[in-house]
């Protein structure tokens, strides 16, 4: 019903109006044109450099500033996704894995109140003074713009899609919903500008 929908709208317009650039996203916007024989206007993204006459929080930039440039992991998914428990701690697992400081900005999985109550066992000792897990909301385009920031963490949602590529950072893509996949794929497969973190025929990613 859907697909009919949409291919309905895009054979019965006047012309097809799609929010990408032509260097990203050019060619599969060409085969539309083709496809069917409408003009394709492209309608951005627009991609503001940071507010900077609004600074990073205090608690942010404080801590951030205590590691050297580009040493630190950045991860964030989304306020639309919420792990499953066991999930939540793999990826934080994972993550103190790497040996490098990190922030993790998520929601607190499901079942949990708290991100503290969900953390692995001994987790927040063994990470102490390099490693923060975070439950609430944080400033993310000025987080990316902190020179200390070298690897973003994504669900590659369309906002985090462009945000990683005006940034600095390294890419790792962790999608979940069905337009971060397809974003996911032109990252990682076309642009070949990321890489993504492999699951299972379950859709389970370990550590």
């Amino acid at each position: 019903r859907f697909y009919h929908r949409v291919t309905t709208g895009l054979t019965n317009c006047d012309f097809i109006s799609i929010r990408t650039c032509k260097e990203i996203e050019g060619k599969f916007c060409d085969y539309i044109e083709r496809q069917y024989h409408r003009k394709v206007l492209l309608t951005g993204p627009m991609l503001p450099e940071p507010d900077k006459s609004k600074p990073l929080e205090d608690q942010w930039s404080h801590w951030l500033s205590e590691f050297g440039p580009g040493s630190v992991v950045y991860c964030a998914l989304g306020s639309q996704i919420t792990l499953e428990k066991d999930q939540f701690q793999e990826l934080c697992l994972g993550i103190e894995l790497t040996g490098l400081p990190f922030l993790v900005a998520v929601t607190p999985p499901k079942g949990a109140k708290t991100i503290q109550e969900a953390l692995p066992e001994g987790f927040e000792e063994r990470v102490k003074g390099r490693g923060v897990v975070w439950g609430e909301w944080v400033h993310q385009p000025l987080i990316l713009a902190h020179p200390s920031i070298g690897c973003f963490v994504s669900h590659c949602g369309f906002g985090s899609m462009w945000e990683s590529l005006m940034s600095d950072c390294q890419i790792v893509l962790l999608p979940y919903l069905n337009d971060q996949v397809l974003n996911t794929r032109l990252m990682t497969e076309e642009l070949e500008v990321s890489v993504e973190v492999q699951r299972e025929e379950t859709g389970w990613f370990s550590k």
